[in-house]
């Protein structure tokens, strides 16, 4: 790895050594992805107008594997995004309504007794589904936020003693609104690092609302919506990211990027190892939305925001100012050198 003028790293090679073309079998796959990648989209953007972006980093965290937090105000579309990306997958879909008298056991399950003699059954919860809405999660108690932990870490519920796994692939699609708005409980910071990314909706421009106008007249979209991929080839998927190529200095950017947010001033509590780990996988997600085999910096700094920002614990001056996490994850890419190819 050489220094070039100022700061940035050049000489490198960012294609896996020895592999600088696809191999038909990489070839097909991708192209299956794209076929896949872009019904998908074109289904989500027929509901969530003028949000491409916002789309894409969807689809992005559902192949790697993540889980979504969407935070924005009431009405902008958070729980119409849910629904329509599990409505255009042929998959089993468990919505969970989050009030502030939910239990834990609504989530995941309850054992139920049936005689004197100890015999049993479990009778799962909603959250036994391939896809798993849970729509408003900070309006219920920490308590019942909790119950989700497990499920989003491990893949598994375990009630009264036994472990019960979930299904392949998992989701969690949380929608959430802001902590200033009454009636709301900030999720525990343990939460907060098992979303992959956190995104915000934020409002249409003008020209998108007129559209929306013409488009719905008296209709809802999501009921034109039909599913246009299995759960089977989601999982199919979901394995063929995880064998996309990061070159070493991409993972040394990933890992610099990382530390820089635990030295920042204003940050307390920094990204976590996991934070890490989801990063890469969502930039390996993103290389295949951009029909590549491997990570370049742009697919890092895309995911970095989203995928980083949500976690940081700021210090109490930081917080009292009002400091915005995304704008630190910005400054702290900025003073990375950039890897760039050879």
């Amino acid at each position: 790895m050489t220094s070039g003028p100022g700061g940035r790293i050049v000489g490198v090679s960012l294609n896996q050594p020895g592999n600088h073309t696809e191999s038909a079998s990489t070839g097909t796959e991708l192209m299956r992805a794209q076929s896949i990648i872009a019904d998908l989209h074109a289904g989500m953007a027929s509901v969530i107008t003028g949000h491409d972006a916002l789309i894409r980093t969807t689809i992005a965290v559902l192949l790697a594997r993540g889980h979504i937090l969407i935070e924005d105000v009431p009405g902008v579309g958070k729980t119409t995004l849910a629904k329509a990306l599990a409505a255009l997958i042929d998959t089993r879909t468990g919505r969970i309504q989050f009030t502030p008298d939910l239990l834990p056991s609504d989530v995941t399950g309850v054992t139920l007794l049936h005689d004197v003699e100890g015999r049993s059954s479990f009778r799962p919860g909603p959250v036994f589904a391939n896809i798993v809405i849970a729509d408003e999660i900070n309006r219920a108690s920490p308590k019942a936020q909790s119950a989700l932990l497990e499920c989003m870490a491990e893949r598994q519920v375990t009630v009264g003693g036994r472990t019960y796994r979930l299904p392949d692939p998992f989701l969690v699609v949380a929608t959430q609104n802001p902590i200033e708005m009454e009636g709301t409980y900030p999720l525990p910071e343990a939460q907060r690092d098992r979303f992959m990314a956190k995104l915000e909706v934020g409002y249409p421009s003008a020209q998108a609302e007129l559209l929306m106008l013409d488009q719905r007249d008296g209709e809802d979209p999501l009921d034109a919506l039909r599913p246009v991929v299995q759960a089977t080839e989601i999982a199919a998927l979901t394995r063929f990211v995880h064998t996309v190529y990061i070159s070493p200095v991409i993972k040394e950017y990933l890992v610099a990027i990382v530390a820089g947010t635990r030295a920042h001033p204003a940050v307390r509590v920094g990204a976590s190892p996991r934070a890490t780990l989801q990063l890469a996988a969502a930039c390996r997600a993103l290389a295949v939305l951009h029909t590549r085999n491997f990570v370049i910096p742009d697919d890092v700094q895309e995911m970095v925001g989203p995928v980083l920002a949500h976690r940081l614990v700021l210090a109490p001056q930081a917080r009292a100012e009002g400091v915005d996490p995304a704008e630190i994850v910005r400054q702290v890419v900025t003073s990375i050198p950039v890897p760039r190819p050879a």
